[in-house]
């Protein structure tokens, strides 16, 4: 099975060969505490979609060029869909 493109790609220049997957981790027994979430997670939750080849690079270029995340590009499109339709924005 052949793997999706990779924005690395664009980079101009070929991303690394994938290397051989290390061995996953063993998972939590019972008792056992889980890991924690990263910092830049907590408190936050999950909002995904499915959008265009098209869209995605879009979104990815104009990140790159800003200097900023995808995540932070998206935080702003939906605080203006928030106050377009009268909500308030909430913030990042």
């Amino acid at each position: 099975m052949s793997r999706k493109p990779s924005f690395a790609n664009l980079r101009g220049h070929a991303a690394p060969a994938p290397t051989a997957a290390a061995p996953a981790a063993p998972a939590a027994q019972e008792g056992q505490a889980t890991p924690a979430r990263p910092a830049s997670r907590e408190g936050r939750k999950q909002i995904a979609g499915f959008f265009s080849p098209e869209m995605s690079l879009a979104m990815h270029m104009l990140a790159r060029r800003q200097g900023r995340s995808l995540q932070a590009l998206m935080a702003e499109a939906f605080n203006d869909v928030l106050r377009k339709h009268g909500e308030s924005p909430l913030g990042d």
